[in-house]
């Protein structure tokens, strides 16, 4: 007489359902709240700056009535003199008068979308690194620190800047991860390229620590 032993098959492994915080949804969600809540800090009565820095704001006004002028950064739209700085950083601000007018909110809104592109790219880039929440962390240190508030408000070459050298520190993050596109590095010297027509030699200041963070090319490969 044969006895039938029957086995009992394996319980399921059943993954625990996703917490709130670290759903899709939710992620999506914190990100557009800390992008609006940035947008509605840096536009907040932004016409009460009115001109902001009147020096800059002239060469906008010349910028918005002469394209020589706007290329070249002229104070007065006959091109007779130039600002202290290379004009990168005035040709949005250029752009927005000429379409919508020359006043304190065409002049002053293209900084502060800058000031919220600075923290997307920054959340951008902390996020493939550390994950979603220290990206949301470091996009909100950025977007809540007083200097930030000032810059990302005012017509001076410093929000342009701060966005650029932004985009290129992304960029060599995306370089230096496995099987990334070669051309990361390039773009993130045509960002800091941007950034020397913004505010000049205060553009270079990073390339030690982008130098630093890259690495090395390996020479088994070159040979």
């Amino acid at each position: 007489m044969t006895t039938t032993v029957l086995e009992t098959p394996p319980a399921a492994v059943t993954e625990p359902p996703p917490t709130r915080a670290a759903s899709p949804r939710w992620r999506q969600r914190s990100l557009v709240a800390l992008l609006a809540a940035t947008a509605l800090l840096y536009v907040w009565d932004l016409g009460a700056a009115g001109w902001a820095n009147e020096f800059y704001a002239a060469a906008v006004q010349a910028g918005s009535q002469s394209w020589k002028a706007m290329l070249f950064g002229s104070s007065d739209a006959a091109n007779a003199i130039t600002v202290d700085k290379t004009p990168g950083a005035l040709w949005v601000m250029d752009i927005s008068a000429r379409i919508f007018g020359f006043d304190s909110w065409s002049l002053l809104v293209p900084q502060a979308l800058e000031g919220v592109a600075a923290v997307a790219v920054l959340y951008a880039g902390v996020r493939r690194v550390a994950g979603h929440w220290p990206g949301i962390l470091a996009g909100a240190v950025l977007a809540l620190t007083p200097v930030a508030v000032l810059m990302f408000r005012f017509d001076n070459p410093d929000a342009q800047l701060v966005l650029l050298l932004t985009t290129a520190a992304y960029c060599v993050v995306r370089s230096i991860e496995k099987d990334s596109a070669a051309w990361w590095l390039p773009v993130a010297g045509v960002a800091i390229g941007f950034g020397f027509l913004a505010k000049m030699m205060q553009a270079f200041i990073v390339l030690p620590v982008f130098a630093g963070a890259h690495p090395a090319p390996d020479a088994s490969a070159r040979a």
